[in-house]
């Protein structure tokens, strides 16, 4: 059974100048599923998944990731590892295409990155994958078009097409719905789903519309503790659960 862990973190906590905004966090996320964090506004999920990513050091408390402690691992060490954070590149330069930023993408973990001024014959031979992922993520249609001129949504697809660029085995995605027109919102959920066909996906995110039809676990934090888990049917009729977001939204 262990190994049908891929993530997992054991007494995570961490204090901003005395104030705990996660306390005693243990979490187990299993391989190949989709796993939610949520919680009402102040429930520490966003801190806790920046703990898991390490763009915040815990504490105290364990991370492994396939067996590994990464504990005080830098995030780019992380990443190399196969635990990658969508949206932490940032990689979507607004003027170059689309195809243009994913062929970028594809050269980090070469170890060239950037320099697609200096040889064409060297990112031609990356031009089947970089297409392979604009087509995987529905953007082939806007494969030569200037990422500043996407919509919004769309925009958000590429960022996902530039991460799976970097091949992890485990995607964290950061509230994925954030600001999406309801379309865009049906198909970013349903690149999710098809995303984690192949991989395990994390994600913190508020539309509880989307929580519940896509994730196979679900994570719920109140001031900083983990309250309940287990699927949504299940933790949603929780008395906990429900008493924390009466009065505060789903924020």
């Amino acid at each position: 059974m262990q190994n049908d862990i891929i993530l997992e973190a054991t007494g995570l906590t961490k204090e901003f100048l005395g104030f705990v905004a996660v306390k005693d966090v243990n979490l187990r996320v299993r391989r190949h599923s989709i796993h939610a964090l949520i919680g009402p506004n102040g429930a520490g999920k966003t801190t806790c998944f920046n703990l898991l990513t390490h763009f915040l050091v815990p504490t105290s408390g364990r991370i492994r990731f396939n067996g590994v402690d990464i504990t005080g691992r830098s995030p780019a060490a992380i990443a190399r590892m196969g635990l990658v954070r969508s949206f932490q590149i940032s990689a979507v330069f607004p003027h170059l295409t689309v195809r243009d930023n994913v062929r970028v993408a594809l050269q980090r973990p070469l170890r060239n990155s950037f320099q697609f001024w200096r040889s064409d014959s060297m990112l031609d031979r990356l031009n089947d994958r970089a297409l392979a992922l604009i087509e995987a993520v529905g953007l082939a249609p806007y494969a030569g078009l200037p990422a500043v001129e996407l919509p919004y949504g769309r925009k958000r697809a590429l960022e996902i097409a530039t991460t799976l660029a970097l091949e992890p085995e485990m995607l964290l995605l950061d509230e994925p719905m954030a600001g999406l027109a309801h379309e865009d919102i049906d198909r970013i959920a349903q690149l999710i789903r098809k995303v984690a066909a192949d991989r395990t996906v994390l994600m913190v995110e508020h539309n509880m519309s989307v929580v519940a039809d896509l994730s196979d676990t679900i994570t719920v934090l109140a001031r900083g503790e983990k309250l309940a888990e287990g699927p949504y049917a299940e933790v949603s009729k929780h008395p906990q659960v429900i008493e924390a977001y009466v009065g505060t939204g789903h924020g």
